[in-house]
């Protein structure tokens, strides 16, 4: 029996390019998948795979590691990638997803996860997501203890970043909620010169990580330990992964910069009301940002992965799909 059980398991490809926001995406995705589906995961790097554009508009695979177990999926992240997956799209009974808007007709491969702020429109082989999809699981209960986690960024295309405005929004917190914990953490963005400024803060009661110095699991550890969070809105990644925390977040406040995706898509969550704007800072200290939706779009996608590919049949389903279209 544990034998049938293993070869039905789903096998999956994760094309990466190793950039951190690309492969945190495609292991949120892959971890969602293994514990929904049982899936067989499989990392390949893109970039230690040579794709001329010939091959990759034809579909015709390059030489792979033959030790590496047929897929049923193939999933590609970051745009270093995506010759690979064209390359790979006719691969026998494997289907092909791209987490991103594509540069090429998304007709050519099976399915896409874009998000919201990309103005796709949702089909039948494309699923919107609010924000970007992350590793980070919603706690089921958030600490009662005075901890709060502060998170910056650094320059980006899509806000006006100013030193001076992030780090009095930083020291108006922490004065005027001195009964509180505080854990701040820049990141290789972040200006050296505020980062300076922020180790001068270092008290019994304020810390002041080093990116570099941490661990993979730190901010997993500091997240599920904190009642509040403060992100600043350059990084998608970091306020969909506090969003999804539970935890309630808040947003320092940056000006937008015109024509920007990314702020808009910032912008569509605090709508949403999955995070709050600066301006609301005593609502998330009280712990209500009036959150009433879970936000967890690794395991909407997971979910929708699995009912358009991975559940039993569904080779079936979709060939008498395509003759009823066609």
């Amino acid at each position: 029996m544990a034998t049938n059980k293993a070869s039905t398991a789903p096998v999956i490809w994760l094309l990466t390019d190793n950039k951190p926001g690309h492969r945190n995406q495609l292991k949120g995705l892959g971890n969602r998948l293994r514990v929904k589906a049982g899936a067989s995961l499989s990392w390949i790097n893109a970039n230690d795979i040579r794709v001329p554009l010939w091959r990759a508009l034809l579909g015709m695979p390059p030489a792979l590691d033959t030790s590496l177990p047929r897929p049923n999926l193939i999933i590609a992240a970051g745009s270093s990638t995506q010759r690979l997956l064209l390359a790979l799209r006719r691969l026998r009974n494997a289907k092909t997803l791209v987490i991103m808007k594509p540069w090429f007709p998304r007709t050519w491969i099976n399915g896409s996860i874009i998000p919201a702020h990309d103005g796709v429109a949702q089909n039948l082989d494309t699923l919107v997501i609010n924000g970007v999809i992350n590793t980070v699981t919603p706690l089921a209960q958030i600490t009662d203890k005075p901890e709060a986690l502060v998170l910056l960024g650094g320059p980006s295309p899509h806000f006006d970043w100013d030193d001076d405005v992030v780090f009095g929004q930083i020291t108006h917190l922490i004065d005027e909620y001195p009964q509180w914990r505080w854990t701040i953490s820049g990141s290789r963005r972040t200006p050296e010169a505020l980062r300076a400024r922020l180790d001068e803060l270092s008290s019994t009661r304020i810390t002041v990580v080093n990116p570099d110095n941490t661990h993979e699991d730190w901010l997993g550890h500091r997240v599920a330990a904190s009642k509040a969070i403060w992100v600043t809105p350059d990084s998608m990644s970091m306020v969909c992964e506090a969003a999804t925390s539970r935890v309630p977040t808040g947003l320092f406040h940056l000006s937008e910069r015109p024509g920007s995706r990314v702020a808009s898509g910032v912008q569509q969550l605090v709508q949403t009301g999955y995070v709050a704007r600066w301006s609301d800072h005593a609502t998330v200290m009280g712990g209500n940002i009036g959150q009433e939706t879970t936000l967890w779009e690794a395991d909407r996608a997971a979910q929708w992965v699995i009912q358009r590919w991975l559940s039993p049949g569904k080779g079936t389903v979709q060939k008498r799909h395509k003759r009823k279209t066609t």
